[in-house]
Parts: structure tokens; sequence; C-alpha cells
């Protein structure tokens, strides 16, 4: 992994393992925080055991646990999964209306030149209202449709905070989660999560379009012997993503 330190290009999106290796019940670490801090300063993911969710921006990387709270990483903390890049935005916008999430969803696609491309998205404002979920320990490998059933789900209301992460195009299915995926964090940095729904009261929203993906496979048991060729892919996505 001494490798890893070399300079990561600006318009790469880099992304640890598959959405479908997460579905299948790979929990297990692949990288630690030590190594992945190399790729971005700007991201989500997850933890070993699935051990709460994670948000990066500005150079500063958090764990959401489904306690409610939000910690820094440290060095050894480990992900199975995770999406990370320099964030450099090229579009700016600013809303001073109220908007719901279809209504911004739609904002967004207005500033992405296609549906095609990957882009990676901050908002930065206050909320009406933000719907998060946390993913929790689990001690034995399940299929992820299993272990969201015990997620803890938290209501924010009239919050202060930050939601980033990415738009992945529709091939990406099962290396991502296409479409929008979206994380969470207040700005007392108290908690968050993976978001499910979300009420803008005004904010602004930063675009940066990134050129290509860079995909790490990793070669931990887990993986080696994952089933990655899912049935069901769009269900168990919708299941775990909502």
């Amino acid at each position: 992994m001494h490798s890893m330190t070399q300079t990561v290009d600006n318009g790469q999106l880099f992304q640890l393992s598959t959405m479908s290796s997460l579905l299948d019940g790979v929990f297990e670490g692949a990288m630690s925080y030590d190594e992945i801090k190399a790729f971005g300063d700007f991201g989500i993911g997850t933890f070993e055991h699935l051990d709460g969710e994670m948000i990066a921006f500005d150079g500063e990387f958090y764990r959401l646990r489904g306690d409610g709270t939000a910690t820094p990483l440290k060095s050894e903390d480990k992900t199975p999964f995770c999406s990370l890049t320099y964030f450099k935005p090229a579009v700016t916008k600013t809303f001073e209306h109220p908007l719901n999430k279809s209504a911004f969803e739609a904002e967004m696609k207005k500033l992405m030149k296609s549906e095609n491309l990957f882009y990676a998205f901050r908002i930065d404002g206050v909320f009406k209202e933000v719907s998060t979920r946390t993913v929790s320990y689990q001690e034995k490998p399940i299929p992820m449709t299993e272990a969201v059933k015990t997620q803890p789900i938290f209501h924010f209301k009239h919050v202060k905070g930050t939601i980033l992460g990415f738009w992945s195009p529709a091939f990406t299915q099962g290396i991502a989660v296409s479409g929008f995926h979206l994380h969470f964090i207040d700005e007392e940095r108290k908690g968050g999560g993976h978001v499910f729904d979300y009420e803008l009261d005004h904010g602004t929203l930063k675009v940066d379009q990134k050129t290509h993906m860079s995909l790490y496979t990793p070669e931990t048991k887990g993986f080696l012997n994952a089933n990655l060729s899912r049935e069901d892919l769009e269900k168990e996505i919708k299941v775990t993503e909502g």
C-alpha cells in the first residue's frame, strides 16, 4: 500500500470497493483512514462492521454513528467502501427560497452537463428538515438489506449544516449507487448520516464535474469470496439507500 502516496488527479473520483459487495455483507475494512486520505479531501462511505456513515469535506473526515455522534477519524479506522475526490467546484449557485428534495434535485440536474458524467455536490445552508439513517455495527457479515432493518432514523428540523455527495451515472449501478448519493452533517458536527429526504430553506450549492473514476478492488477474503452478481440489484439498492 506504500505506493498509495502518489499524486492524485483532481479530476478523479476514487472508489474503494463496490456497492454490490456491501450488499453481499462484505463489511471488513479494506483500507485505513491514513491510506484513503491520500485520495481526496471530500466524500462519503461507511466503516468496518458497518459501524457508522462517513462524511468528509475540507479535509476533515467524520464517523456518524447511530447514537447521534460525529467523531473525527483516527489513523487506524478502516473502511470497506468509500467514494472520495478532491473537491474543486466550478459552479456555485445560491438559493434564497425553500425547495423540497425533488425540486432541489431538478435544480442540481440543471447544472449538470449530462447525466452520463460524474459530479460531486456540496450544499451548505439551513434545512427545514433532513431525514437521515445511520447503519450500525454488525458482528457478522449479513446482507445489507437485513442490516438496515435495525438502523436508527433521525429527523433534523430547522438545522444548519452540510449535505454532500455524488451523482453517479446509471451505468455505474452496483459499483457505486447511481443517481444522487448524499450524506449530511450538522454545523455543530454532532450528528448526521445517509440522506433519505430533505427540504432546503436557503443555502449555497457547489458543483464539481469529474472526468473519471478510479476503482480499487480489495483483496480481502470477504471481497474475493463475495457474490457480486446481484439478481435484485435495483431492489436491494432501493432498500438500503432509499
